[in-house]
């Protein structure tokens, strides 16, 4: 059986005894953290907290082992994109040029400053990462949208979103349906044909998947529409959770987290780490 991507994980972890409240909490102070500094060690330590948070929550690597390279991916291009764009981007920020390739066009030299850049903005997205892919695949839906409510979003906003992430993985199921039943008619969807056709015959998975992802969204709101959904301000939630201890400790253990970075980050009035 095919895993599917940024489902829900049912695991006996840490991690997944944790209120959604609480890990929804964590997540927006671990991003906050990660937006708001550039100093290196306090990047390197959330990436490292981040690496053993992912391990006792018992995801396993390949679970998540797709959404990881396609992010990947995108984090090279945009590496390849600030040092096409901006170049001396490193130069400007820390103050001096250590030049390591020295190249005719002088703009483009390759610097010890721009590459230390860069190896924060890859420490963001290594901060940022496991912490959202857990959030995700260790939430469940529902108990996801009583967490938004309980913090004060509207039940409607909560519910669509919690119907959002239960329908990722039956997208990914009626594709394959669709997909192996295309192809039980003859049509290649192998790397044996070209690109090209491979393309265009992809088109033949993407516009049923289309118009069944329509039937189930009309399905759907008229089952709400019937049973009256919206019509009183507040609701209750079957998956809802109260607090415990380890979510009190979470939380506290975060906020912490995010004073003790905010002072080493800012105790100099910049939130650049320079080690030149």
């Amino acid at each position: 059986m095919a895993v599917e991507m940024l489902s829900y994980i049912q695991r006996e972890s840490p991690v997944h005894r944790l209120t959604g409240v609480t890990k929804l909490v964590c997540f927006m102070i671990w991003s906050s953290i990660a937006m708001l500094t550039y100093d290196t060690r306090v990047l390197f330590f959330l990436f490292l907290f981040s690496i053993y948070v992912f391990i006792i929550s018992k995801v396993k690597l390949k679970e998540v082992a797709f959404v990881l390279l396609f992010i990947l991916f995108f984090l090279l291009i945009n590496n390849l994109a600030i040092y096409a764009f901006s170049p001396q981007e490193g130069v400007e920020i820390y103050g001096t040029s250590h030049v390591l390739l020295d190249l005719d066009s002088g703009r483009y030299s390759l610097t010890l400053e721009q590459l230390f850049y860069q190896l924060n903005v890859t420490l963001k997205y290594f901060t940022v990462i496991p912490a959202a892919l857990l959030f995700i695949v260790t939430t469940n839906p529902s108990e996801f949208a009583a967490s938004l409510n309980r913090i004060g979003i509207s039940y409607r906003i909560s519910y669509a979103v919690a119907l959002a992430l239960r329908y990722i993985p039956d997208v990914q199921r009626d594709f394959r349906t669709i997909s192996l039943s295309q192809q039980a008619r003859g049509i290649d969807m192998s790397r044996k044909e070209k690109l090209p056709k491979r393309i265009k015959n992809a088109a033949s998975i993407i516009i049923p998947l289309i118009l069944s992802s329509l039937d189930k969204i009309e399905i759907i709101s008229n089952a709400m529409e019937l049973r009256g959904f919206g019509k009183n301000k507040k609701r209750t939630w079957y998956r809802a959770r109260p607090f415990q201890t380890i979510d009190i400790i979470t939380i506290s253990l975060f906020v912490v987290i995010l004073v003790v970075s905010l002072v080493v980050t800012f105790h100099d009035g910049n939130r650049f780490y320079n080690p030149f």
